[in-house]
C-alpha cells in the first residue's frame, strides 16, 4: 500500500506477466497488498485501486493472498468482501494487530489466515496488551506465526541471549521461536503444542 500511487496499467501489466511468464511458476503469492491508512505514504484512493487490482489478478492466477491492514479495517473489509467469493485460494491478513472484533470478521465472515508478529509480545500499555484475548480465538488451522522481519523485534528476547546475539534493533527470522513462546503462553499451551 505505501508505493500504491506507482500503481498503474504498465505495473498491472507487469504483474500479469511475471506471474504467467517462465518464472511465474516459482511465484507462491499475491502480496503483500492492501491497506494502510495510518503513514498514508499513497493517497487513499490510489490504495484502494492498486488493493482491487491485486486481489483481481490473485482470483485471476488463482494465488493466495498476502495482506496488509493498517487502521484501515472497514474500508479494507468492504472491498474484500466484495472480491471474496472469487478468491479460491488461502488468504493471510499478516501481522495483525487489531481488535477481536475485527479478527472475528476475518475469520469468521471473510475465511482468512491470521499472521501474528512479535507485536504480541509488547505488552505496554496501547501496544500488543490486547491481543491475548485475539490470539486466543483464533482457531489453531487459522493461526500463523512470523516475525515481519526486519520490524517488530520481539520484547521478550532475553537479555543474555541479547548480549550473545548479533541484534541491531532490528527482528531477524530466528526471532520466531519468542513469537511461539509468547503466543503458547497467551493460548495456555506448551510452545511444542
Amino acid at each position: 500500500p505505501h508505493d500504491a500511487k506507482t500503481w498503474n496499467a504498465k505495473a498491472e501489466q507487469a504483474v500479469r506477466e511475471m506471474l504467467s511468464g517462465p518464472k511465474g511458476e516459482f511465484i507462491v503469492a499475491v502480496g503483500e497488498c492492501g491497506l494502510d491508512f495510518n503513514r498514508m505514504f499513497s493517497p487513499q484512493a490510489d490504495q484502494e485501486a492498486a488493493f482491487e487490482a491485486q486481489l483481481r489478478i490473485a482470483a485471476e492466477f488463482k494465488l493466495p493472498l498476502f495482506l496488509h491492514e493498517r487502521d484501515a479495517h472497514e474500508v479494507f473489509c468492504r472491498i474484500l468482501r466484495k472480491h471474496r467469493a472469487e478468491l479460491t485460494a488461502p488468504v493471510v491478513v499478516h501481522c495483525f494487530t487489531g481488535t477481536l472484533e475485527q479478527v472475528r470478521t476475518l475469520v469468521d465472515e471473510l475465511d482468512c489466515y491470521i499472521g501474528l508478529t512479535g507485536f504480541i509480545c509488547d505488552e505496554r500499555e496501547g501496544r500488543g496488551a490486547h491481543l491475548g484475548e485475539v490470539a486466543a480465538f483464533i482457531p489453531a488451522d487459522r493461526l500463523l506465526i512470523e516475525t515481519d522481519a526486519p520490524f517488530i523485534l520481539p520484547r521478550n528476547i532475553p537479555r543474555a541471549v541479547q548480549r550473545v546475539s548479533v541484534i541491531s534493533g532490528r527482528c531477524e527470522p530466528w526471532m520466531v521461536v519468542y513469537v511461539l513462546q509468547k503466543l503458547a503462553q497467551l493460548r495456555g499451551l506448551k510452545s511444542a503444542e
